[in-house]
C-alpha cells in the first residue's frame, strides 16, 4: 500500500494553498446546523470540478459525492459541516464576524469552535487528490458531508431522507476528527472510543409567594440546588470508580427577583457514558433524585423531564481499527499513537449502522507543536491550550490540513490500493 500512498500524495505540493484557501473561506462563514447551504454549495462545486458524481440536499444541507475507479471496495469517508453559536475570540485574519438569528428570533455568533471547517477542507483535499490519481487506486470512493452533527441530528436526517439508497454499501465508513493535541498527532483506538450522550431538561414545580413570606410558599430554588448536589452522587457514590461516565448540570434558571419565590425551577443536564446498561442506571438514578426531592420539598406536582437530545457512543470496529493503525504506522511513523478514551460524543456511527457496515474514527492534532510542549513543560495544558468549544480554539493551519488529508489517503488505500510487491513501511 505505500507505493500507492506516495502516488497519491504527489499531488498535496500543488493543491495545498488551495486547500488552505478553502479552509479559510470555511472558517470565516461558518454555518450552523441543517443552515450549511453556502458551506455544501461550496464542496458540491469542489466535487463536481474534479469528476464526482454529486447528490446534494440530503437531509437539507447534506452532499455526497461518489467517484469510481474499476471494480473494488466501496469506502466511505465522512465529514461534519456545521459550526456553533460561539463568539470567535482567535485573532485570526479570517476570524468569523458571522451572527445570525436563531429560532426564537435572538442574534447569535456563529463560529467553527469545534474544527468542522478542518474536516471539510480535509476530505475535499482528499477527494481531489484521488480523483487526479485514479491509476493508484481501485474501488469506489464516497465523500460524505454531513450537517448538523453538534445538535446529533444529522446524520439521522440523511438516513431519514433515503442515504442507504443513494449510494453503494459501503465496505468500511471512515471519518477523523480535529483535538487539541500537537498537530502532526494522528491516534486510533479500537472498542469505545467516544461516549454517548444524553442531555434532558427538568422542570420542578413549587408554588410562589412572597419573599418574605417563605411559609406560604413551596419553593422551586432549594428542591433545584438540593438536585444538583443529590446529583453529584450518582458517579461517585453508584458506579464504581473504574466505571467512566460524567454527569454534569449545565444551567439552572427559576425567578426573576431577589424578592420573590417562584413557582418553578428549571434544570438541563448532560450525562456521558460508555456502556448500556451505564446509561439506562444514570438515567434512572436522575429520575428516582429528582422525584425524591420534589416530594422531600413536597412540590404540588410530579417534575417534568424532557429528553433534549441523545448521542449514540462510537465504538471502534477492531479489525478496521487495526487495518488504520497499521496503515498509518506506515505513513506517520512514531506520530501515530494509540488514542485516550473521549468523554465528547458523535452521531456519525449512525450512519455505518443504517448501512450495517463497519467503522472506525481517529483524532488527529491541531495546536502548535511549541505552544504545546511550552504547556506541557509549565504543567499548564488545560489552562493555555484552547479546546473544542472555547472562542480561542484555532487549529493551526499547517501541518494539521496535511496530516488531516493524508490519513483519509492512507485509511482509504488500505481498502482501496491494489495488491503491491513492495509492501516495506514507508513515511509521507
Amino acid at each position: 500500500m505505500a507505493n500507492s500512498v506516495g502516488t497519491v500524495l504527489t499531488g498535496l505540493d500543488d493543491l495545498r494553498a488551495g486547500v488552505e484557501d478553502f479552509y479559510k473561506d470555511l472558517h470565516a462563514h461558518p454555518e450552523l446546523g441543517l443552515r450549511e447551504h453556502r458551506t455544501a454549495g461550496k464542496v458540491a462545486g469542489a466535487l463536481r470540478e474534479c469528476g464526482y458524481e454529486v447528490t446534494e440536499g440530503i437531509g437539507t444541507t447534506g452532499v455526497i459525492g461518489v467517484l469510481t475507479r474499476g471494480d473494488g471496495p466501496t469506502v466511505m469517508l465522512r465529514a461534519d459541516m456545521d459550526a456553533l453559536p460561539v463568539r470567535e475570540n482567535t485573532g485570526l485574519p479570517y476570524a468569523s464576524t458571522v451572527t445570525v438569528t436563531d429560532r426564537d428570533g435572538v442574534e447569535q455568533p456563529v463560529m467553527h469552535a469545534c474544527g468542522h471547517d478542518v474536516h471539510v477542507a480535509c476530505l475535499v483535499g482528499f477527494a481531489q487528490l484521488m480523483a487526479k490519481s485514479r491509476d493508484a487506486w481501485r474501488g469506489t470512493v464516497v465523500a460524505l458531508f454531513q450537517p448538523s452533527e453538534e445538535n446529533g441530528d444529522g446524520a439521522r436526517a440523511m438516513i431519514e431522507d433515503g442515504l442507504t439508497s443513494m449510494v453503494p454499501r459501503p465496505d468500511i465508513v471512515l471519518a477523523q476528527h480535529v483535538l487539541p493535541y500537537p498537530a502532526g498527532y494522528v491516534a486510533t483506538r479500537t472498542g469505545s472510543f467516544l461516549s454517548a450522550a444524553d442531555s434532558l431538561r427538568i422542570t420542578l414545580h413549587g408554588r410562589g409567594a412572597h419573599g418574605s413570606s417563605p411559609q406560604a410558599a413551596v419553593d422551586p430554588v432549594v428542591m433545584a440546588a438540593m438536585c444538583v448536589v443529590r446529583l453529584q452522587t450518582v458517579i461517585s457514590r453508584e458506579l464504581a470508580a473504574t466505571t467512566p461516565a460524567v454527569l454534569t448540570v449545565g444551567s439552572i434558571q427559576s425567578g426573576t427577583g431577589p424578592n420573590v419565590i417562584p413557582d418553578r425551577a428549571v434544570l438541563q443536564l448532560n450525562v456521558r457514558t460508555y456502556d448500556p446498561a451505564v446509561r439506562k442506571q444514570v438515567l434512572a438514578s436522575i429520575k428516582r433524585i429528582v422525584r425524591a426531592e420534589a416530594a422531600g420539598g413536597d412540590a404540588p406536582k410530579e417534575p417534568e423531564f424532557e429528553h433534549l437530545s441523545s448521542f449514540p457512543p462510537t465504538i471502534n470496529d477492531q479489525d478496521a481499527t487495526d487495518t488504520v493503525a497499521r496503515a498509518f504506522a506506515a505513513c506517520f511513523g512514531d506520530e501515530a499513537r494509540t488514542a485516550e478514551l473521549q468523554t465528547a460524543s458523535e452521531d456519525m456511527s449512525e450512519i455505518p449502522h443504517a448501512f450495517g457496515a463497519p467503522f472506525t474514527y481517529w483524532c488527529i492534532g491541531g495546536i502548535d507543536s511549541g505552544l504545546y510542549d511550552a504547556a506541557q513543560k509549565k504543567g499548564t495544558i488545560s489552562q493555555d491550550i484552547p479546546v473544542n468549544h472555547s472562542p480561542a480554539f484555532a487549529p493551526v493551519m499547517q501541518p494539521t490540513l496535511d496530516t488531516g488529508i493524508k490519513t483519509l489517503v492512507a485509511a482509504a488505500l488500505a481498502w482501496l490500493a491494489p495488491e503491491e510487491t513492495s509492501p516495506e513501511a514507508q513515511n509521507f
